[in-house]
């Protein structure tokens, strides 16, 4: 097998580590937050603090200078979104919720950003588009149930994580048509912890102590592998290739929420999980599919 062979099957290899790292970090921050009782929002402080640290080096090489830009707001908004969806989202396991249930919610953040670029950057929606938004849609109602018990907060809070994220998203897209990677990047790195404090702090910080202490610890040093994996994947292989193998985090939350905590879907949920899947993986498919047609000759 040729290396140029080799490098899509190691991106895949590395995007599903990426996947099962993220499942045993939200693993951990459900047991921590929702099990022993600490805040979510320190939670969110402790865990994000110890795996920047593992980003120092990065820090130290570009300096201040790496953090140039013509769009100092933009980058700002785009941080204060980001961290809206990490508190909403830590938020979710703290009431209880699965962390399949949780994941599979999230999932429909690409939807929100199809018609966030609709909206704001002009983007066209193709027949494509709206069936798998349609589909997505349908999947999370059937997730959310709300003819049962209505919307609660607890089921809000993955939405508000998805629509949050998909806003950091459509920033983002704003940004790389202007700015380097190590900009956007650095912004991000150097804002997210004094930000994550400042939710901390207003909800009462908490110290960890005990066996919170190495959960969180650990956890921290989960999420850095996570991010290490995920950055590995994209220099492996182009993104179009290794982004469905992304889809695949909703599978490793279902198995390590069953073989670690104890319960998994039952019932109609196995709809709402197919359905958001098959939508998401049917709008990669078919913008994959767009882009190469595009490149063909006329």
């Amino acid at each position: 097998m040729t290396q140029s062979q080799r490098a899509p099957l190691k991106g895949a290899l590395f995007m599903v580590l990426a996947g099962v790292s993220f499942a045993l970090a939200n693993a951990v921050t459900w047991t921590v937050t929702y099990k022993m009782g600490f805040k979510p929002q320190s939670d969110v402080f402790w865990q994000y603090l110890i795996a920047s640290l593992f980003s120092l080096p990065f820090l130290w090489k570009h300096g201040l200078k790496g953090m140039q830009t013509k769009h100092p707001f933009l980058h700002i908004a785009r941080v204060l979104m980001s961290v809206l969806g990490v508190q909403a989202f830590t938020q979710a396991f703290a009431t209880g919720m699965a962390p399949w249930h949780v994941i599979a919610l999230v999932m429909t953040s690409p939807f929100f950003v199809m018609i966030g670029a609709a909206a704001l950057l002009g983007e066209k929606v193709t027949p494509n588009r709206w069936i798998a938004a349609t589909m997505g849609f349908a999947g999370a109602m059937v997730l959310l149930r709300p003819w049962e018990n209505g919307f609660t907060l607890s089921l809000l809070y993955p939405i508000a994580a998805a629509v949050t994220w998909g806003g950091a998203s459509l920033i983002t897209k704003r940004l790389t048509a202007e700015e380097p990677q190590t900009s956007i990047t650095m912004w991000l790195l150097v804002l997210l912890t004094p930000v994550n404090f400042l939710f901390s702090a207003q909800a009462g910080f908490e110290w960890p102590t005990g066996n919170i202490l190495w959960l969180i610890l650990a956890g921290g040093v989960i999420m850095y592998f996570a991010q290490h994996f995920l950055t590995l994947s994209y220099a492996a292989a182009d993104a179009a290739f290794v982004q469905p193998f992304d889809d695949l985090k909703l599978f490793s939350n279902i198995a390590v929420s069953w073989l670690v905590l104890g319960f998994a879907p039952e019932g109609s949920y196995w709809l709402g999980i197919v359905l958001i899947a098959g939508a998401s993986s049917y709008l990669l498919w078919s913008e994959r599919n767009g882009r190469l047609g595009a490149a063909q000759p006329a």
